[in-house]
C-alpha cells in the first residue's frame, strides 16, 4: 500500500484558540514571528506535523483568523483536505467564523470537524447553547453533518479523541493524484544562511524529487530543487498533499515571490483572463456592478482585476451559479477545476468564489449566446474531457479514463475513435497525438544538442536519451514514441544508439586536418606501427581530445586495434587477413602465419589474437583453424 499524504487546516475567528489547539495536537507553537508573539495573533501561516506512520502522513496549517489577514487565510486553506472549524465555547459563532465558512464552501472543501474549544471556561449548559448556535450556522452548508468535538487545549481534554477522529476521517478520504505534473503554489519565500533561497508550500499535485529541474511560473525561471525538507527533516521526494520546503538553486530570494507557482513541466497555463463559474455570498452588503474591481485569490496568488458579466449588469445576493469572466491585471498560473475566492478591495468584502471553467478565456459579446457557449464549456464535450484527462495523466487505461472523465464505456470508446487519440497496444493505454508530437520534438531537440556537443559520437543510447523524461512520462509511452519515431524515420538506430537521420559522426573542423595527418602517418608505417599515442602526439592532438578521436576512428572503421597499444589502418588490416587466408591451409601454426604475412612476433601474436576474438579463427593448442 502506497503512503498517503494530507494537509488539514485550523479555521475560525480570532482568539478562538486555533494556535493553542494546534500546539496541543502537535506540541509545536506555530506563532513564530515576533509580532505574532507580541500581539498574540497569527499573521502568517503556521505549519506543523500532526501524525505519521507507515501509510499516512498528516500536516496541519493554522490559518490567521483576523479580518486583516484574510488573504493569508485563503492561501492556507487552498490546498487542504480537511478543515477543523474552531469555535470558542465562551463566544460562539462570530463574524469571521461565518466568513471562513463561506470561503471554505467556495474552495470546495467538504470534509470538516467542528472543535468547540475552551470548554473549561464555561458551564456545560452553555456549551449546548453554543452547539445550537453552530448548528444554525451550518444548516445548508457542506458542514451541517460534521461531527462535534469538545476540547480544551490547556487541560488537554478531548485532544487525543480529536486527533484520532482526524486520522480516521482522512483514512477514508481520497488522496490527491501524484501521477500528474508537479505543481506547488508558493506561500512562503525566505533565505537560509549558507543554503540560499527556500520556498514553501503544499504540493497540489504530482511529486518532486531532490535534484529535479523545475520552473517558477509565470516568470519562467529555471531552477533546481537542491534540497527538500518535510517538517524540517531532509527528504528525497515530496508528494501531492504534503507540506514541503524546497531549497532552490539558480535564483535569489528577490527573484521569487509568494503567489508564484513551482512546476515540473511546460504544460501549465499562464493567463490573465479566465472563464469562471461563481457563487455569491448570501448576505452581500454592496452591489457588484459590471466591471467592478475585484481581488482574486487563487492558490496562493492574489491578482487585482475586474469581473465581467455577459447576462447582467449587476448582482446582489444571487443564489444560483453565475457564468462570467475575470480579467486580471497580472498573470497567474491555473487550470480547469481550480478553486478561487473574489473579494472587493474597498470597502473590503468577500463577494464569492467558484471554479475555473477555462484558463484561456477570450473576449466575448454580451448576451445569451456567450452564456450558452460558457455553459457548454463548463460541461465539457467528451473529447475535451478525455483530452484534459490525458493531458494530465499522459497515458491512461480505459478504466482510468472512465474514472477521470465520468463517461460511460460506450461513449468513451466512441470518443477515443479519433485522430486526436492514440492507442498504445503493448500497455493497452491511450494517449494524445499532440503529446506524442511534443515528445518527438523534445527528443529531437535533445538529440540535436547531443550531436552538437558530441559530433564524433554515433548517438545516444536509449536509456540516456530518456533519462529525466521518465520522471514525468510513463516508460511505456516514451518507448512507443522512440520506436514509432524510428518507424517513421524521425530517428534512426545503429546498434544501441539513437540518432537523427541527417546526422553523421564527424571530426570537428579544427581537428580535421591533424586527424588526416595522423591517418596518413599510420598508413605509411604499414603493419610495423608505433604505439597509437605516438601518432596523436606527432599530430599535435592533446590527450583529452585523442580519446574521443580514437573512439570515432575505431567506430567508423578507419583503424583496427591489435591490442590496447597497437592499431593498424583498417584497409591494411583487412588485406593482412586476406593474405593470411590465401597463403595458409584450413589449419595453421604461428610459423605458417609468419611466412604468409611478413611480421615479427611483436605484431603477429596480437594480430592472431585479434582475429581469434573476431571469430575468424579458433585456436586449438598451438594451432589455429579457420572458421567457415
Amino acid at each position: 500500500m502506497s503512503k498517503r499524504y494530507f494537509t488539514i487546516g485550523m479555521a475560525g475567528h480570532i482568539d478562538h484558540g486555533k494556535t493553542s489547539l494546534t500546539k496541543a495536537l502537535t506540541n509545536i507553537d506555530t506563532d513564530r514571528l515576533k509580532e505574532e508573539k507580541e500581539r498574540q495573533i497569527s499573521i502568517e501561516l503556521g505549519f506543523a506535523p500532526l501524525y505519521e506512520d507507515e501509510v499516512l502522513q498528516i500536516s496541519v496549517v493554522d490559518v490567521p483568523g483576523h479580518e486583516r489577514f484574510i488573504r493569508q487565510m485563503i492561501a492556507g486553506v487552498a490546498g487542504i483536505d480537511l478543515v477543523v472549524l474552531v469555535v470558542a465555547a465562551d463566544e460562539g459563532v462570530m463574524p469571521q467564523t461565518s466568513e471562513h465558512l463561506e470561503i471554505l464552501r467556495f474552495l470546495g472543501i467538504k470534509a470538516g470537524i467542528i472543535a468547540i474549544t475552551k470548554i473549561d471556561r464555561v458551564e456545560e449548559e452553555f456549551i449546548e447553547l453554543v452547539k445550537e448556535d453552530i448548528l444554525g450556522e451550518l444548516t445548508g452548508t457542506v458542514f451541517e453533518n460534521s461531527p462535534f468535538m469538545l476540547v480544551d487545549s490547556l487541560s488537554k481534554k478531548g485532544i487525543e479523541e480529536l486527533k484520532t477522529l482526524i486520522i480516521e476521517t482522512l483514512k477514508k478520504q481520497q488522496v490527491r493524484d501524484i501521477r500528474g505534473a508537479f505543481r506547488l503554489p508558493i506561500d512562503q519565500v525566505f533565505t537560509v544562511k549558507g543554503q540560499g533561497t527556500v520556498v514553501r508550500g503544499t504540493v497540489y499535485e504530482g511529486m518532486v524529487e531532490e535534484g529535479q529541474l523545475l520552473k517558477v511560473l509565470p516568470k519562467d525561471l529555471e531552477v533546481r530543487a537542491r534540497q527538500l525538507q518535510v517538517h524540517h527533516k531532509p527528504a528525497n521526494a515530496a508528494f501531492a498533499g504534503q507540506r514541503v520546503a524546497i531549497n532552490l538553486s539558480g535564483v535569489s530570494k528577490e527573484d521569487v515571490e509568494r503567489g508564484e507557482v513551482l512546476v515540473s513541466s511546460d504544460h501549465f497555463i499562464i493567463t490573465r483572463t479566465i472563464d469562471v463559474a461563481i457563487n455569491v455570498v448570501e448576505d452581500l452588503e454592496y452591489l457588484v456592478k459590471q466591471r467592478t474591481p475585484i481581488k482574486c485569490h487563487i492558490g496562493t496568488a492574489e491578482a487585482m482585476g475586474r469581473i465581467v458579466f455577459f447576462d447582467r449588469n449587476e448582482l446582489k445576493g444571487e443564489n444560483g451559479e453565475i457564468l462570467c469572466q475575470l480579467r486580471l491585471e497580472k498573470e497567474i498560473v491555473t487550470k480547469r477545476g481550480d478553486r478561487f475566492i473574489i473579494r472587493r478591495p474597498s470597502p473590503q468584502e468577500t463577494i464569492g468564489g467558484g471554479w475555473v471553467i477555462d484558463p484561456r478565456g477570450n473576449k466575448y459579446r454580451f448576451g445569451e449566446k456567450t452564456i450558452a457557449q460558457l455553459e457548454k464549456k463548463k460541461k465539457g464535450t467528451p473529447v475535451e474531457r478525455v483530452a484534459a484527462s490525458l493531458f494530465e495523466g499522459k497515458s491512461l487505461t480505459l478504466v482510468e479514463l472512465i474514472k477521470r472523465t465520468a463517461l460511460d464505456e460506450e461513449t468513451l470508446l466512441t470518443t477515443l475513435d479519433s485522430e486526436e487519440f492514440v492507442f498504445l497496444k503493448k500497455p493497452k493505454e491511450y494517449t494524445l497525438q499532440k503529446l506524442i508530437e511534443a515528445l518527438e520534438d523534445d527528443i529531437t531537440d535533445k538529440l540535436e544538442e547531443y550531436h552538437r556537443e558530441n559530433p564524433m559520437r554515433q548517438g545516444l543510447n536509449k536509456v540516456e536519451l530518456l533519462q529525466g523524461m521518465q520522471k514525468v512520462f510513463p516508460k511505456t509511452l516514451l518507448d512507443y514514441v522512440v520506436e514509432n519515431g524510428i518507424e517513421k524515420e524521425i530517428f534512426t538506430r545503429k546498434d544501441q544508439y539513437i540518432k537523427l537521420p541527417q546526422f553523421e559522426p564527424h571530426v570537428p573542423k579544427n581537428w580535421e586536418k591533424r586527424t588526416e595527418n595522423l591517418l596518413l602517418e599510420l598508413k605509411k608505417d604499414g603493419l610495423k606501427v608505433r604505439y597509437l599515442q605516438d601518432y596523436f602526439q606527432q599530430a599535435g592532438i592533446p590527450d583529452n581530445i585523442s580519446i574521443e578521436i580514437k573512439r570515432f576512428l575505431e567506430e567508423q572503421g578507419f583503424i583496427m586495434p591489435l591490442d590496447d597499444q597497437y592499431y593498424w589502418d583498417k584497409v591494411l588490416f583487412d588485406e593482412a587477413v586476406r593474405k593470411l587466408r590465401e597463403h595458409t591451409n584450413n589449419e595453421f601454426e604461428v610459423s605458417d602465419a609468419k611466412e604468409a604475412v611478413d611480421l615479427s612476433r611483436k605484431y603477429m601474436i596480437p594480430f592472431l589474437e585479434r582475429i581469434d576474438s573476431m571469430g575468424l579463427t579458433r585456436r586449438i593448442e598451438n594451432k589455429r583453424v579457420w572458421r567457415r
